[in-house]
């Protein structure tokens, strides 16, 4: 299958932000990818001409030891883009910009016929630009051609993966939609690693619990409605059920994101029932086989302590998604915990998923 897809070479790619947090785990995750190779490296204007391994020196984010290729790259800078794009397939786009910052770049890119595959939020409300989690709607890369149509373009497109925060709960609501879900009560306690930190470098989270990110609630309620809505001719029509309260905590853990659920339906619903929809969902042929994809996509723990963060973050290279303590509720029908791993699940690796996807459905084409 491999070599059907990447035919005669392997997809050529550009990463933009490649020094930042998930930047560098971008870098690292398609540093021996089976179907892309790294030709462009991206980062601010005052690190161009560093070589790659210069450039992180002493802020280095993943475990990761670069071959030469890699480790000697010489970095651009943004300006440097329009020059090069006509050597790169696609790129991976993780930028820390304003918000109207971001939105202009990545539709200059697009413009430039070169797909964007984003880690950023500033697209994820754009009416036209699919926010995909893989295994759940990969249907939505359907509406590039409308955005195509929009921006004028042949080749070039934005595609966005979601907000890391709702990578946990949503999947495992995802197989229960048919009992239609009408009320989420969500409280998220989010790694520091999310907001690109870790714990040896914010001496303020030292066993302490922050109650408040910004923008991050707002994202946790609205995002998931994107997800499960449909295409409607030239936009993604968001779901309207179900209505969604969420608050979201900064806790002192190096990495994943868990969150407490409590859910309500419309229709009813057994224990049994639920635990037989997680353990038999089926991930879609369009996904299964590509090389980020795991095997068992919801893993459900019968013990009563588990998922922890520590120990089941990183399951399946961080691309599973760990449920646990499924029981009844004295106001909503039933509650549950679920984990993610917010660096590969919910940031690079996501993209690196969905970037499999787009390829493997012809959406982007080598050059």
């Amino acid at each position: 299958m491999t070599q059907d897809i990447i035919k005669n070479r392997k997809y050529s790619v550009g990463v933009i932000g490649a020094t930042g947090y998930v930047g560098q785990h971008f870098v690292s995750l398609l540093s021996d990818h089976p179907w892309f190779e790294i030709k462009h490296l991206y980062a601010s204007e005052r690190s161009r001409g560093m070589t790659y391994q210069q450039a992180i020196a002493g802020r280095e984010k993943t475990n990761q030891v670069f071959k030469p290729e890699i480790a000697e790259l010489q970095l651009m800078s943004l300006a440097e883009l329009e020059t090069a794009a006509s050597d790169l397939d696609f790129v991976f786009c993780a930028v820390s910009m304003a918000k109207e910052e971001v939105c202009a770049l990545e539709e200059k890119i697009a413009r430039l016929e070169l797909p964007v595959v984003s880690n950023n939020s500033a697209h994820r409300g754009t009416p036209d630009v699919p926010m995909i989690i893989p295994e759940l709607n990969w249907q939505h890369a359907e509406i590039i051609n409308a955005q195509k149509k929009r921006l004028g373009t042949s080749r070039g497109f934005i595609a966005v993966k979601p907000n890391c925060s709702i990578q946990s709960y949503v999947p495992a609501i995802h197989p229960l939609l048919s009992y239609e879900p009408n009320r989420i009560n969500v409280v998220t306690a989010q790694a520091v690693s999310g907001a690109g930190r870790s714990l040896a470098d914010w001496p303020e989270m030292d066993a302490n619990v922050i109650p408040y990110i910004g923008g991050e609630e707002e994202k946790s309620e609205q995002e998931p409605l994107k997800i499960w809505g449909s295409i409607a001719g030239e936009v993604i029509r968001p779901a309207i059920n179900p209505i969604i309260s969420a608050q979201c905590l900064r806790v002192p853990v190096e990495h994943g994101h868990l969150a407490a659920v409590s859910v309500a339906f419309k229709q009813r619903i057994s224990k049994e029932e639920i635990l037989s929809a997680w353990e038999n969902f089926k991930i879609p042929d369009q996904v299964r086989e590509l090389p980020s994809a795991v095997e068992k996509f919801l893993n459900y723990w019968h013990e009563t302590d588990r998922p922890q963060s520590k120990l089941d973050a990183g399951a399946e290279r961080g691309m599973q998604i760990n449920i646990g303590r499924l029981r009844e509720d004295n106001i909503f029908d039933y509650k549950f915990i679920c984990l993610s791993h917010n660096i590969m699940r919910g940031a690079a690796g996501g993209a690196v998923l969905m970037a499999e996807q787009l390829c493997h459905q012809g959406w982007i084409e080598q050059r």
